[in-house]
């Protein structure tokens, strides 16, 4: 998977976002282990450090563990992934909602446009 950086904003945010989303949308998938830090630096063409950065950020939140001498896996904890999903819903519905409210729509209309998309899609 490609990974595609913005100027301006740290390295090490951008990557704790690409990670998880890819967490939250199964590409790693509850108990895998992930790729080494060498290896998603590489693929990532980011600094070793940078990467380490953001991986103990990422355990930090408890998206990812240690185990001792395995390497990093993602979390097994459905509470944490649930979690995960509902924070970034909340963030991208606000963003959304933020944007259309700009535009002029009023909650009664992003409703019913959520609403009718929704239906249009399945």
């Amino acid at each position: 998977m490609e990974w595609i950086f913005k100027n301006g904003i740290p390295l090490y945010t951008q990557i704790i976002d690409e990670m998880t989303m890819r967490i939250a949308s199964g590409v790693y998938m509850p108990g895998e282990k992930l790729p080494s830090v060498r290896d998603l630096a590489m693929d990532a063409s980011v600094n070793p450090n940078t990467m380490q950065k953001a991986l103990a950020e990422l355990e930090r939140r408890g998206l990812v563990f240690s185990e001792r001498t395995s390497g990093r896996f993602v979390t097994k904890d459905e509470n944490v992934l649930k979690n995960l999903h509902e924070e970034l819903a909340k963030k991208y519905f606000g963003e959304l909602t933020e944007n259309l409210l700009k535009i002029g729509m009023s909650g009664e209309e992003i409703a019913e446009a959520l609403k009718s998309w929704l239906e249009d899609i399945g």
